[in-house]
């Protein structure tokens, strides 16, 4: 498997496919997450996840606005959107190519850095915003694990769909 800009063995340029590759990408993999954490896993009666809520009350904690409207905005746009991708695009993979020299391993990288997202998010996030460690270990949290594998993956194979068609393009 070839690299593409989804899997860069280097920092892609910081153009505008670099950006549209990021807000498309992280948009099917916030959609992806929310749709496990509020529609299908409360469906089948594990947790509902309110990720907007952990952004409150970081928010919150920071002494900065935390009503409803700043905890979406924080979740969909700044880190769904924008923090998530760059975490991918130009920290993690380029890290992960580096180690494995295997640029075309992204279904397994993408799951390992929904792994890592986990545990910011909700191993270090949380203890910043002053909620439990790991939320208590409760359904909450491994409904979390799997949402987070899932936003990586989804977010990455949607990468990899675009920078394809790119190049047939």
């Amino acid at each position: 498997m070839t690299r593409t800009n989804a899997m860069p063995a280097v920092f892609p340029p910081l153009t505008a496919a670099t950006l549209g590759l990021m807000f498309i990408g992280g948009f099917f993999g916030t959609v992806a997450f929310d749709f496990w954490g509020q529609i299908l896993s409360p469906g089948l009666g594990f947790a509902n996840l309110s990720p907007h809520g952990l952004a409150k009350s970081l928010l919150g904690a920071l002494g900065l606005p935390n009503n409803d409207f700043a905890g979406y905005f924080m979740h969909f746009y700044l880190v769904g959107l924008i923090g998530y991708p760059v975490g991918w695009l130009f920290i993690f993979a380029p890290i992960w190519v580096r180690v494995t020299g295997a640029p075309g391993g992204w279904p397994l990288a993408s799951a390992v850095y929904g792994f890592g997202l986990w545990i910011f998010a909700i191993g270090g996030i949380t203890a910043i915003a002053g909620l439990p460690f790991f939320l208590g270990f409760t359904g909450i949290t491994w409904v979390a694990l799997v949402g987070h594998v899932l936003y990586g993956i989804v977010m990455v194979a949607a990468m990899q769909v675009m920078t394809r068609r790119r190049a047939v393009i």
